[in-house]
């Protein structure tokens, strides 16, 4: 077997482009947290506009964009969120919301396309005459694309319709959109009209889109002022930013219009799968770029979820050559595999010390 390396276990490994570097070298930089970077504030308002909101934040990470968002709409302690059980911001975020921000998170079931029931998203809104014995309902949060159930995208509609339920209970939106360029790629909906029912969106630059660090929180003027002032108290205020604003402003503009690609490849890597006999992969499911399934890694890095899937990620590093590469190493391990040439030993406890959903 040939001793190329395909790296499928996350879109965050990629590396800066030369476009990239040559953009961080040249911007245009000042002290953010005093006046303002200049680079930054472009680049904040370009994210505002497209994403059609009033304005955005550039933030250190996801994890501080969700939590400066929960933060901002429930600014009263005593506040809950209801969120999906299988959420990322409930999951993988070391529950900042609670230990940081005393916010109490009330989970609904997550479907397998990443949806919660209408009905049951209502059912947990708390009622006002419970006001002595319950938390009060201030937010709902939603993710689009929705990592742990294979990167599914929730539509335009589903969205307008929790929006709805949200405004007539007097609850704000926030859309956790980490990879939510991937949504608006592969459902056809221009980002501003997928997110137009949220009241705040978070935005991941350094995954799908490829830049090197950096998220974008977009929301009302109002909800930003607010946010700015958490970043400071989060530690995420910095100086010069202008260096990370750069190379995403040249991720935003060079790699959206790729996305499709990466979603191609995740089909065709499915359905190669699928050709094999020891694996079974949903090609339906695949509407962006993950994938799960019964597998191991084999001269190609995968993210091992459980004893029985594994989690592979496309991204613009991937080439279509890459992907019959990756198959031609995964119809060899289960050679491997079923003559006793492989032992899959990291996953001899059916857990994975790597299965973190990012």
């Amino acid at each position: 077997m040939a001793t190329k390396v395909v790296d499928l276990r996350s879109d965050t490994v990629t590396k800066p482009t030369d476009a990239m570097r040559a953009a961080m070298a040249a911007a245009d930089v000042d002290d953010d947290v005093r006046d303002g970077d200049p680079t930054a504030l472009r680049f904040q308002a370009e994210m505002a506009a497209l994403m059609g909101k009033e304005a955005a934040l550039f933030v250190p990470s996801g994890t501080m964009a969700n939590l400066v968002s929960v933060l901002v709409h429930c600014d009263v302690r005593g506040s809950e969120v209801i969120l999906g059980d299988d959420s990322h911001i409930h999951l993988y975020e070391n529950g900042g919301i609670s230990t940081i921000g005393g916010v109490h998170p009330r989970t609904v079931r997550s479907n397998p396309d990443g949806t919660m029931d209408i009905d049951k998203i209502v059912a947990a809104i708390r009622r006002p005459e419970g006001v002595i014995y319950y938390p009060t309902t201030r937010l709902i949060c939603l993710e689009n694309t929705h990592v742990n159930s294979g990167g599914r995208c929730l539509s335009v509609e589903y969205t307008d319709k929790v929006g709805e339920i949200a405004k007539s209970h007097g609850l704000k939106l926030h859309i956790d959109g980490a990879r939510i360029f991937n949504a608006s790629a592969a459902l056809g909906v221009p980002v501003d009209r997928l997110v137009k029912a949220a009241d705040s969106v978070s935005v991941c630059l350094s995954k799908g889109l490829g830049a090197p660090v950096g998220s974008v929180i977009v929301g009302s003027k109002a909800f930003i002022d607010k946010a700015k002032f958490l970043r400071k108290t989060l530690g995420g205020g910095m100086r010069q930013v202008g260096v990370l604003c750069a190379a995403a402003q040249v991720a935003v503009r060079d790699t959206m219009g790729k996305l499709a690609d990466d979603h191609r490849r995740a089909k065709a890597l499915a359905d190669g799968l699928n050709k094999i006999e020891q694996f079974t992969v949903d090609s339906a499911s695949v509407e962006t770029n993950m994938l799960c399934q019964i597998l191991e890694k084999h001269n190609v890095l995968a993210n091992p979820r459980s004893s029985k899937s594994v989690r592979v990620v496309l991204h613009y590093h991937i080439s279509d050559s890459d992907v019959q590469y990756a198959l031609t190493c995964f119809e060899k391990a289960v050679e491997e595999l079923l003559t006793g040439g492989t032992k899959f030993e990291h996953l001899a406890d059916g857990t994975s010390k790597n299965s973190y959903g990012y």
